[in-house]
């Protein structure tokens, strides 16, 4: 039996990866993808220390800091997806696709999660081609330009009031006539001369020649009409990487991993049980915000717990 299974290539799974080899811990890296999701953004100008970077090489960087670890203390399954995972008092148990079940003393979970994707005419045609799911990752590519933000809730509504700092205009394309968002976030973003609202707004196609140059959205009658905009920003939840995990982990109404913010540690459904011998971090997790670098240093934090765990035990 090893001491760490880690799940997850993203930034959250690679930190943990390599503050586990230097802690000499006898760790198993599972790896279905590097990079996580930021793979398909175009430039990234907010990873600390590199003035900008591709998703791809995001995930490049990630991978090479990794293997340089293997070896003695870091084994590397990869492409390799984890399906189940269970829990005793004694270890934890994962199962994966390739029918193999790894056996630890603790787990570190960092699957990521899926951005729910805007499924018009159009969305795919234009996926990073004025269409992004990152404002954090590609709004500075955006600087002067009127652009859309497609959603209603605390998401979207922090896309705008980050982009309002440097787009000529940003509309927000809401489905209803009331927004998710909390009042005193409403308010703020709303008193912004640059914002637009349309309410009761169902969109229709993204429109474009190479680039997307419009947005067509119906309003409750059916009339049809066209938004003038080089940008269109979708923040329409995220689907956590969880579902795997629903019977073992205590989860929220929507999926993603409910940890101790101190530690990362998560609890187990059976609550009778010993103390969980899980921590997870990053996007499958129910922290209040989400970024690559919140990520890599919830990972870290996480395994600084995990080792005191192990050594402790």
């Amino acid at each position: 039996m090893i001491d760490l299974v880690i799940v997850g290539g993203g930034p959250a799974g690679a930190s943990a990866g390599v503050y586990a080899a230097r802690k000499r811990l006898k760790t198993v890296l599972v790896v279905q993808e590097w990079g996580g999701q930021s793979n398909v953004s175009s430039e990234i100008q907010n990873w600390i220390g590199t003035p900008a970077i591709s998703g791809q090489q995001l995930a490049d960087s990630l991978r090479k800091h990794v293997e340089s670890y293997a070896g003695d203390y870091l084994s590397i399954m990869f492409p390799e997806r984890a399906v189940s995972l269970t829990q005793n008092n004694e270890k934890v148990s994962v199962s994966l696709g390739s029918g193999k079940t790894m056996e630890a003393r603790a787990a570190f979970l960092a699957p990521g999660a899926t951005r729910r994707k805007l499924d018009i005419p159009g969305a795919s045609e234009y996926d990073q081609k004025g269409l992004t799911y990152c404002a954090t990752c590609d709004g500075p590519l955006f600087e002067g330009k009127d652009v859309a933000i497609i959603g209603g809730g605390n998401a979207a509504f922090e896309t705008a009031a980050q982009l309002l700092a440097y787009c000529k205009t940003v509309t927000l394309v809401n489905r209803s006539d009331s927004f998710r968002a909390d009042e005193i976030t409403i308010r703020a973003v709303l008193a912004h001369p640059n914002i637009r609202v349309l309410k009761n707004a169902v969109p229709t196609e993204v429109v474009g020649d190479k680039f997307v140059n419009g947005l067509k959205w119906k309003n409750p009658a059916g009339d049809e009409k066209t938004l003038a905009v080089e940008g269109i920003f979708v923040e329409i939840g995220l689907i956590p990487n969880t579902s795997w995990l629903k019977d073992t982990l205590v989860l929220n109404q929507i999926g993603q991993i409910v940890v101790d913010p101190r530690t990362q540690r998560a609890s187990s459904v059976d609550s009778k049980s010993a103390p969980s011998r899980v921590w997870a971090a990053g996007d499958c997790t129910d922290g209040k915000y989400h970024q690559n670098n919140i990520a890599s240093g919830d990972a870290v934090k996480a395994l600084e717990d995990v080792y005191f765990f192990i050594k402790s035990s």
